[in-house]
Order: C-alpha cells, then structure tokens, then sequence
C-alpha cells in the first residue's frame, strides 16, 4: 500500500511525547513490512538544524483561501522533500509564517494564541497534497491522520466535491487534548458556517478539530485495547464518550511497540556498559556511572527507583509528591525527570531536596539522559491517574526495571501484576491514583527486589516482545480491512 502519515511530530527531531515515537517507529515497521510510507510534516525551526536533507519543489503549492484569511490571495505552501534513514519519505509543508519558531504547540507551557490558524492552513495544505498526489493517478490509498492536530484532514477529505480516492485512518493518542477554537476558525479550513452544527464540528459553542476527526474518518484507532474501551465512558471520554460510541464498531485498539533499533540495552550508545537478558551484570555499572553523573551517592547496591515524564496532574506528579518522603524513609535513591506544570515542579524540587544525597529532580532532560535512567533503574514509577498507552513502561522492561504503575488504560494492557511468589507477573500495578497506593506498591516492588527469586524475573521482563512487527501487522489489518468496505 501507498500510506501518507499526517502528523505534527517526528522522533527524535520535533516532539513532545510519545506521538512523535509513535510516527517514527509505526511508520519504520510498515515500510518494513513491504508498504510505502510518506509522512507529512509541518517545517519546523527544529527540521532545519536536524541536518536532515531535504530538497525544496521549485513550484509552490497554491491554497486557495477565503479573502478574509488572505486579502492578497492563494497562501503559497513550499514542499520540500527529504528522506529518513528508514526509508520513509518526508515532504514536509511550509505555510509561511506559521510554524518557523521554537516550539511545536507552544512555549513556556503555554499554547500559541494562533493554533487553531497553524493546523488549520496545515490540514488544508495536507489535503491539497493529497489531491495533487490523486491528479497524478496514483493516490494514496490511505491517508492516516495522528491525533488532534491532523484530524481535520480525515474531516476536510470527507467533505471534500468531488470525493477524493483513498480512505482515512485517525489515531486517537490522548483524547484529553482536541483541539478546541473559536468559531472564527472555519474561514481558515475553507469552510461555511454550515459547519458549524452539533452533528459537525460544534462542541458546547466552540469547534473541535479532534470530533471532527472522529465523525469523519473511515477507521478509528487507539494506542491500546483497554482505552478504547475506557474512552466511550463518561469518565474518560472527555465529553466525547457520546460521539465515540456512534463509531465503536469503526474503533480498534492497538497497543504501541518500541523500536529496538534505538530501545535495546546490548547497542544502546548512549549508556557506559552493555547488557542483554541472559546477563545484566553491567546495569550495576550503568547505575553507578549515572548516579555519579547526578550528583548522588553512589551505592549500586541500593535500590534506584525513576520516573520520567511530563511533570502533570494526569501522569500522576502530584502523587509522587505527596508519596516521596515515605518513600525516601526506607534506604533508596530516586531520580525524577520531565517538565510540565511549574507548581508540581516546585514540589518534586522541594521532596528530593529533604534526602540530597539520595534524590533528585532533574527536570527536562535529553533522550541520551533517558536511555541512560533507564540503564540504571531497578524500578519505574508510572503513577497515571489515566495512561492511552504509555512507552516508559515498555522501555522499563525492555532495560530490566520492573515499572509500579497504576491499574489504567494501556499500563493494564502492557504490566502483568506479579504475583506473590513472583513466578508470573512482569511489573506491579496498584489499583487507585492516590499517594498511599502508590506507595503500597513501591513496598511490594522493593520486597520483591529482595528475593532469590527476581533475577528470573528480570530476565523475564526482559525477553517480552515489545517491538513494533506485530502492531504494525495490526495496522496494515484495519487498512485492509477499511479499503474493502
């Protein structure tokens, strides 16, 4: 198959979570498996210092726009085209004026007040993109959108005259995050207020590009089997529990891969020493080197515990707050990275200040710095009061730590709770998102470090299959099986 990818970040080069691993690795494993992938990208400040080549089109690409958005006439979009290490194609769409600065959604933690304009003119240049692309006489034959920001473009091809060739996939990373804009926003898409209707685009007086999305692509998926449930009730359906179960005999779920190329602790580069399942002696000394490398007290034979992630109520920071100084009682290190809300920040600062040689908040750190937590934790803290899927888990596992994570979403799909005599089981999961829950399953995660038994164990979580093949198998399913309804 001919696949276009719409999305708004890449791994390693633009992102901001785990959508950007998922585009760079998904795509990987579909062109593996035989399929031509083309991912369509805004031109970001961050793609022209990634020393990626890429090759501008001589001729620009007129968008035809309303007088109001551009009184001087067609925006001309630029093209240019660029080629991963993967074999996956780039064409990457500058629509001037709108993405050339530092972040990709916002900065300092706050989104940029022309949103709704930036993904709007980049739907639309997608669309057009794919229009060209089926003037040509060889269209895409599946346009596959990746969350909010692209959503509209399954939307605007299904409103399109004459309908376009191909059909539409969106993915549903984080409903909590839809895209919400003024109604002002529909000359930017090139549409009319008829539009602008409950059974549309209209959510509680404002649009939604995310509904948008969900009402009008020919497949819907999700990052894992248990959200997809999750998500068609009231209590995390974000409001759009009511429109999702319109369309649950069109949702699947799939849980996410990771990409051994870069997830794999026998090549890693960026750790001091490697190791494999059938012998993790070396993690001793990756802890060793990264607690020297931190500023704290080198104890390899103390337990490590980590978490990494965005520093927000939804990951569950605040319970790691509150958890901390119980935690830090017992003869343990903890290292807690990622950035996010800067009051959580302050409290993760102020809990690992009471024990300096044992605990630190790192804040943002660089993937090199991650790979290299990773190397050297015994357990991963992934206290989410609400998890689509989650990576660091499966990055946990596949480096020996055993995540504590709590009982949601995908954390359910990807932790087998171990069980008492640790003879099943490939991390611990706690039931409640609460302070007390979490740490009721840090004590039974640092009991179990204790037994003879948990050196099997380890090998164990480490011999999962966590890499992409079978998701992307998945994958290349719902498109069959969309293009044949």
């Amino acid at each position: 198959m001919d696949i276009l990818f719409a999305a708004s970040e890449i791994a390693p080069i633009v992102k901001v979570g785990g959508l950007a691993d998922v585009v760079s690795s998904l795509s990987k494993a579909l062109r593996l498996l035989g399929h031509k992938v083309t991912i369509a990208l805004p031109r970001y400040r961050a793609l022209d210092s990634s020393g990626l080549m890429m090759a501008r089109r001589l001729t620009p690409m007129p968008l035809e726009v309303d007088p109001q958005v551009s009184p001087g006439g067609p925006i001309q979009v630029t093209l240019l085209d660029g080629r991963l290490s993967t074999g996956v194609e780039l064409i990457v769409l500058d629509v001037p004026g709108f993405h050339d600065r530092p972040g990709i959604y916002g900065e300092e933690g706050r989104d940029y007040e022309d949103n709704a304009r930036r993904f709007s003119l980049f739907s639309r240049a997608v669309v057009e993109l794919v229009r060209q692309r089926a003037r040509t006489g060889s269209p895409f034959d599946i346009v596959h959108a990746h969350d909010w920001p692209t959503a509209m473009v399954a939307y605007l091809l299904r409103h399109q005259q004459p309908p376009m060739p191909g059909r539409s996939v969106l993915t549903l990373h984080n409903v909590a995050h839809q895209g919400l804009f003024p109604k002002d926003t529909l000359p930017y898409l090139g549409l009319d207020s008829d539009h602008f209707r409950p059974d549309r685009l209209e959510f509680y007086g404002q649009l939604n590009f995310l509904k948008g999305g969900i009402l009008a692509a020919d497949a819907l998926t999700t990052v894992s089997t248990t959200y997809a449930n999750e998500i068609l009730t009231p209590k995390q359906g974000e409001r759009l529990d009511g429109v999702l179960r319109t369309r649950t005999n069109q949702l699947t779920g799939i849980v996410n891969g990771i990409d051994y190329a870069v997830w794999n602790p026998m090549t890693d580069p960026a750790i001091i020493a490697r190791y494999d399942a059938e012998d993790v002696s070396n993690k001793g000394r990756c802890k060793s080197a990264l607690l020297q490398e931190i500023g704290l007290e080198i104890r390899p034979d103390r337990p490590l515990l980590v978490s990494i992630g965005r520093v927000v109520a939804q990951k569950g920071s605040d319970l790691l707050a509150n958890a901390m100084p119980k935690i830090l009682k017992g003869d343990v290190s903890v290292v807690v990275a990622g950035e996010g809300d800067p009051e959580l920040m302050e409290k993760l600062t102020a809990a690992a200040a009471k024990a300096p040689e044992r605990a630190k908040f790192l804040g943002g750190v660089s993937e090199a710095v991650v790979h290299r937590l990773m190397a050297a934790a015994d357990l991963v803290l992934v206290p989410s009061r609400f998890e689509p899927c989650g990576l660091v888990q499966l990055y946990a596992q596949r480096y020996g730590a055993a995540p504590v994570a709590c009982r949601t979403g995908g954390l359910v799909d990807t932790i087998v709770d171990l069980d008492a005599a640790l003879e099943t089981g490939t991390g611990f999961l706690f039931d409640k998102p609460t302070a007390t829950s979490l740490l009721g399953g840090v004590q039974r995660a640092l009991a179990a470090l204790t037994s003879p038994r948990w050196p099997a164990v380890q090998r164990r979580i480490m011999r999962l299959d966590l890499g992409w093949d079978r998701p992307a198998r998945r994958y290349v399913q719902v498109y069959r099986q969309t293009l044949a309804s």
